[in-house]
């Protein structure tokens, strides 16, 4: 089980600490493409979530592989949880099916990482 929790970590880590860090550097004209959702939000929202992924992001991995206040793992995935949960309800808004796919899968390796990590 531990094993396929770290694989649940890293997915988690490297996704969103990539797609994040696309947010926080990639002016926000750029991003049109790839995410039309956007549109949507101020340039400062769109930097603002992409802190928030990866600083989740790095939260998933580094306490747990360091021992260090190994708690902020589990309460980690549950934020990026409730990150997907957002994005799932801004894709839906937008009638953006298909893309709400991810965040649907995102949503459950970040809860399986909670419960894995908090019992």
């Amino acid at each position: 089980m531990n094993s396929w929790l770290w694989v649940g970590q890293i997915v988690l880590a490297a996704s969103f600490i990539v797609g994040g860090l696309a947010k926080v550097a990639v002016p926000k004209d750029k991003l049109r493409g790839p995410m039309p959702w956007v549109d949507d939000l101020s340039e400062r929202a769109v930097r603002g979530i992409g802190v928030v992924e990866v600083l989740g992001g790095a939260g998933v991995v580094l306490p747990w592989a360091t021992g260090v206040a190994a708690v902020l793992t589990p309460i980690a995935a549950v934020g990026l949880a409730l990150v997907m949960v957002g994005g799932f309800a801004t894709h839906l808004r937008r009638a953006e099916y298909g893309r709400s796919l991810s965040n649907v899968a995102f949503f459950v390796v970040a809860v399986l990482v909670a419960i894995g990590r908090f019992t």
